[in-house]
């Protein structure tokens, strides 16, 4: 099964335990293929970077560039030929896409439920949260 993360799934899983952990956690033991792409990658830093993420680094001793080579090493990444524009509200949101239509996966998985979320399916790519996801996934395992 292949999946595409949104980055805020990504920053969950590099936080918290919960779902996307639990999902990220599938992913190491190769259960599922994760696509990225490097605009995803960049959005990740950018936010595995700002301010906010650096004080909280601090307090848990988590070091950024280790998370990042490690998502780096656990996932596929690909470069989307084909721009997208269907999300007009958010046109950042439109490069998850780019990157799940390029990988041809299964799931994009998002916590995004203004933009993403709303949209359900997009060219046979079924849209769904983390929580969703795991039901799914908890058929075949």
């Amino acid at each position: 099964m292949k999946v595409t993360l949104d980055t805020n799934v990504l920053i969950s899983a590099t936080f918290w335990d919960g779902e996307a952990s639990k999902i990220m956690q599938l992913i190491e033991q190769k259960k599922i293929i994760c696509f990225l792409s490097k605009e995803i990658l960049e959005e990740y830093r950018k936010v595995m970077y700002s301010d906010e993420i650096i004080e909280k680094t601090k307090k848990t001793k988590l070091e950024v560039k280790s998370v990042f080579i490690k998502i780096l090493g656990l996932c596929t990444i690909v470069e989307p030929k084909r721009k997208i524009n269907i999300i007009l509200e958010c046109p950042a949101d439109n490069k998850i896409l780019e990157c799940s239509v390029e990988a041809k996966v299964d799931y994009l998985i998002t916590y995004d439920s203004r933009h993403l979320l709303k949209i359900k399916e997009f060219e046979n790519i079924k849209i769904i949260s983390p929580t969703q996801f795991l039901k799914v996934i908890n058929k075949f395992f």
